[in-house]
């Protein structure tokens, strides 16, 4: 799939095709159940995205919206993009001990859980994962990482 031009999620999960629907839309709903307050949810970088809005967070690498988690549904597969995850060497291994506790294969990059059905993926797991960063701490992890950067 090329990368949406949707404005808004709603958009976005009617673009799908019909067989990809269902899953963005559960995964939204898990999503938006779990994230902690604070976050926005929009459309950026071709996804739903759950991100830090600038007035919390203005001066970002990219002037964007600092993205906490992301949502797309890509070629061959579906993604959920898991910033915390990627920032956190602990919070990683604990979703590669869930996935392997509920026997299922994780197929990931550095912030990127693929998959091609909600069977391929602990939902609890991931749900909890979401929950587990607040904004505050979020802004904190990234803040640390760039005054890292700096020096």
């Amino acid at each position: 799939m090329a990368r949406s031009s949707a404005t808004t999620p709603q958009q976005y999960i009617d673009s799908l095709p019909s067989d990809r629907k269902p899953i963005i839309r559960k995964l939204r709903e898990i999503i938006r159940k779990s994230i902690p307050k604070g976050y926005e949810e929009a459309m950026n970088w071709g996804a739903i995205c759950y991100q830090v809005p600038l007035k919390v967070l203005p001066d970002t690498y990219n002037g964007q919206p600092l993205c906490y988690v992301a949502l797309a549904a890509q070629k061959n597969h579906n993604a959920v993009y898991l910033m915390n995850v990627y920032g956190d060497k602990k919070k990683e291994a604990w979703l590669r001990e869930e996935f392997k506790k509920a026997g299922k294969k994780l197929d990931m990059g550095k912030s990127c859980v693929r998959f091609k059905s909600l069977d391929d993926i602990p939902l609890p797991a991931i749900a909890k994962i979401i929950a587990s960063t607040s904004l505050a701490e979020y802004k904190a992890m990234y803040e640390q990482t760039m005054a890292k950067r700096k020096k």
